[in-house]
């Protein structure tokens, strides 16, 4: 159960260090493409195009918070052995599941190392 632990935390590293990436590099599209648009429209629909440009780059700034980051985390807690870390990558696990096709298959992967692991844990005890 160890390695799937591993597979696990590994599997949460370049997860959400590849949502991160891709997070970023479309904010950047997004907020150059705004820009461009920005020039080309009226006084007052500058005005809603700021509005909505400033929408376009705090969403990712929520995302990279709320899931890029705990993934990073609960990777690292699965790489060092920590108590917690499986309970934080069930809970990311439980939010991938509508993450289709990747994200599915690996909150489906993460709910059966959980489950595996306290199968394990109540055999032992």
């Amino acid at each position: 159960m160890e390695n799937h632990k591993k597979i696990l935390g590994i599997l949460y590293v370049v997860s959400g260090s590849l949502t991160m990436l891709v997070i970023f590099g479309v904010s950047m599209l997004a907020t150059t493409i705004m820009a461009l648009i920005a020039h080309n429209v009226d006084p007052q629909g500058a005005a809603i195009m700021e509005l909505v440009a400033r929408l376009l780059q705090l969403l990712p700034v929520i995302i990279v918070v709320f899931f890029s980051i705990p993934s990073i985390i609960a990777g690292i807690g699965l790489l060092y052995k920590k108590s917690w870390a499986l309970i934080l990558a069930l809970i990311l696990g439980c939010f991938k599941l509508f993450s289709f096709p990747l994200g599915t298959a690996l909150g489906v992967y993460t709910i059966w190392v959980y489950a595996e692991d306290n199968k394990q844990a109540k055999q032992t005890s």
